[in-house]
């Protein structure tokens, strides 16, 4: 095989990963391919590609490698992102598909939670299509940090004044207030709550309830079940409506009081460790560094954890019953973190990423017709941006499945659906 011919199958091969362009395959010279084929920096990193000089290394100038190594960081970002996305799903539906009687080495979120669909289906079978099935969920409620963002951007624009940063919140403002709360406290731990409690109470409550109803129902005794209209007594979960006893989950408070958790809300003093439970607006930077950053700070989103409560009646299998309450209420909260607390960040950061890294390679494409550049610059970008693209399509597979199986846990045999969420 000449020479020619190994050139051009190389550079055909790196100008095929960038759909949509075209390579002047005749501007190469032959000593170029050794250069392509062993001439990258390490870029497998986020730690690795922050410690390149991309001026010096590359002969870009100053504008264009902080473009090209943002989206090279904002590429990393994202397959560590969906990585541990996808490894998280495929834990807690291979913990339901196995409790459910279907186990496995389950590698991926889908794999996993196809089965556990699947599985789903056979013992909802067993138990009978006339059963009415109630899924009561108090999601997940995540959070993410702004001083982290801040952090973030200052290290990862030169062009930034760390001074001047101002990360905004386009959501819930919560964090840590040493002072008095106005608003719903978080409770750490299971208390009075002179307010509205929400979540669970174990004695003298009055209101509705998601969960098993204790007590009374519209009056009339009851012990357990579901119960619509007004529970008096206990409530299991997603109560709302006022706890005599202890409270377990949220406090929306009557009047400005102290709160010994997380104040969602306002604080009469600055509030420490500010959260924001909904889009964090991030401080005027580069599109490449604002992706990068938000993918940082999604990955270590904090997250109240979901709690389920699966009330079953008419079941025809009562060991099937007891099979599909317990493999629910012990797995389904690790989906829903993903299903609905994490579910638009995941999404926007998928999506935000790739746009960068369409915008990144337009650049690379334009510096093609310098031989010394082009050809070695697109071959060590090619990698790392087509693994980020990868990455965008395993987040959304990922968000998209553990949605069907929060609808299949609450349909019933017949495939309606029961359940409800707060």
């Amino acid at each position: 095989m000449s020479i020619s011919t190994v050139r051009s199958l190389v550079l055909g091969t790196i100008c095929g990963l960038f759909v949509g362009t075209s390579c002047d395959l005749g501007s190469a010279v032959p000593g170029d391919i050794a250069k392509v084929a062993g001439g990258c920096p390490d870029v497998t990193s986020i730690e690795a590609i922050a410690s390149i000089d991309f001026v010096k290394e590359f002969g870009l100038d100053v504008a264009t490698a902080g473009q090209i190594k943002g989206g090279l960081q904002a590429s990393a970002q994202l397959e560590a992102f969906a990585g541990k996305l996808d490894a998280d799903l495929a834990a807690a539906c291979g913990g339901l598909a196995t409790d459910l009687g279907k186990p496995g080495d389950y590698k991926k979120g889908p794999d996993a939670c196809k089965a556990a669909i699947a599985a789903m289906g056979e013992i909802k079978a067993k138990i009978g299509a006339s059963a009415k099935i109630s899924l009561a969920i108090e999601p997940p409620r995540c959070s993410a940090s702004l001083d982290a963002m801040a952090e973030c951007v200052g290290k990862c624009d030169a062009s930034v004044d760390p001074g001047s940063l101002e990360v905004k919140c386009a959501g819930k403002l919560s964090g840590s207030c040493e002072a008095e709360c106005s608003g719903t406290c978080q409770m750490e731990a299971a208390a009075k709550c002179e307010g509205t409690c929400q979540g669970s109470c174990d004695a003298k409550f009055s209101g509705t309830c998601g969960g098993e109803c204790n007590g009374k129902c519209n009056g009339k005794t009851q012990k357990g079940g579901a119960c619509s209209g007004k529970c008096e007594g206990k409530c299991s979960a997603q109560a709302e409506g006022s706890c005599g006893g202890s409270c377990s989950g949220s406090c929306k408070l009557k009047a400005a009081a102290k709160c010994s958790g997380t104040c969602t809300g306002d604080c009469s003093v600055a509030m420490k460790a500010p959260k924001c439970e909904g889009k964090v607006e991030p401080p005027k930077a580069s599109a490449e560094c604002n992706a990068s950053c938000e993918t940082e700070v999604s990955a270590k989103l904090e997250c109240t954890p979901a709690k389920v409560s699966l009330v079953i009646e008419g079941g025809a299998d009562a060991a099937a019953v007891a099979q599909f309450k317990a493999a629910i209420e012990k797995n389904l909260p690790a989906v829903l973190k993903i299903a609905i607390g994490m579910k638009d960040s995941a999404m926007s950061v998928a999506g935000n990423v790739k746009a960068v890294i369409g915008g990144v390679q337009k650049v690379v494409v334009k510096l093609k017709s310098d031989p010394k550049i082009g050809a070695r610059l697109t071959a060590c970008v090619a990698a790392p941006f087509k693994g980020a693209i990868d990455a965008a399509a395993s987040v959304t597979a990922n968000v998209d499945v553990s949605v069907e199986v929060k609808a299949s846990a609450s349909a019933s045999a017949s495939g309606s659906a029961g359940g409800k969420a707060g």
